[in-house]
C-alpha cells in the first residue's frame, strides 16, 4: 500500500522527444480517464459520457495502460487487442483512445499526468474515474498527488455508492469536495478539487466479463 505522502519525481519523457497525438488546444477542458480496459465496456462508456456531459468536457482522453501495476499480467490481453476494444467502444468524435503510457514508458498514473500538464500547461485537465476504483485510490502511487495535480470527477459505480462516500481518498479530502452542481465550472478549479456525480447506473464489469468468457 503507498502512503498518502509525495510520490519520487520520474523525469518524464524529453518535451518534443515523443508526440502524444492528442491534438489538444490551449482553453480547452480534457478529461484523463485511465484504466486497463480488460475488456472495455457500456460501464466504462457511461462513466466517461456522464463526466463529458455534466463537467462540459471538449474531450476524454481514454488512457489505456500498458499494465496495472495492481492486477496481474496473467490476465490482462495484449495492449494491442485492448487498444482495438477500446477504439470500437469509444468511437465518439469526442472520445480520443490512447496508448501514450506504453510509448512514454510510464507505468504510473502520477507520471503519466505530470507528463501531460507539462506537455499541455494551458489545457484544463480533470481526472475521470468511477466510484469503484475511488474505493482502492489510496492504493495508487503518489494518489494525493494526483489529487492535487488536476481535479477529479468519480462517477457512480454499482456495489461501490455507500463505500466509496467514505474510502479514505474521500475522508482524506472531504474539505475539497464540491456540490454536483458545480461540475460544470470543475475544470476550472484549482486542484486539489472533486465532485461526486449520481447517474443511472449500469451493472457491466470487466471481472463479470472475463469469467463469462471463462465459462
Amino acid at each position: 500500500m503507498f502512503q498518502a505522502g509525495p510520490a519520487p519525481f520520474k523525469p518524464a519523457v524529453v518535451h518534443g522527444a515523443l508526440r502524444d497525438g492528442l491534438d489538444l488546444s490551449p482553453g480547452m477542458r480534457v478529461g484523463l480517464f485511465g484504466g486497463s480496459f480488460n475488456p472495455p465496456h457500456s460501464g466504462h462508456l457511461h462513466v466517461a459520457e456522464t463526466a463529458r456531459i455534466r463537467l462540459g468536457l471538449d474531450r476524454v482522453v481514454w488512457l489505456v495502460s500498458p499494465q496495472n501495476p495492481l492486477k496481474s499480467a496473467r490476465d490482462t490481453a495484449p495492449l494491442e487487442q485492448r487498444m482495438a476494444w477500446t477504439r470500437a467502444l469509444a468511437a465518439g468524435p469526442d472520445m480520443i483512445v490512447s496508448d501514450l503510457e506504453s510509448r512514454a514508458g510510464l507505468w504510473w498514473t502520477v507520471d503519466t499526468l505530470r507528463l501531460l500538464k507539462s506537455r499541455h500547461p494551458q489545457v484544463k485537465f480533470v481526472w475521470i474515474m468511477g466510484s469503484d476504483n475511488l474505493m482502492g485510490f489510496h492504493h495508487w502511487k503518489g494518489w494525493t498527488d494526483i489529487a492535487r495535480l488536476m481535479p477529479m470527477a468519480v462517477v457512480a459505480r454499482p456495489g461501490s455508492i455507500l463505500g466509496s462516500r467514505f474510502a479514505p481518498t474521500s475522508t482524506f479530502f472531504a474539505d475539497r469536495r464540491v456540490p454536483a452542481s458545480r461540475a460544470p465550472v470543475l475544470a476550472t478549479m484549482e486542484a486539489p478539487a472533486w465532485v461526486y456525480l449520481t447517474a443511472p447506473l449500469n451493472p457491466q464489469s470487466s471481472t463479470a466479463i472475463r469469467k463469462a468468457r471463462e465459462g
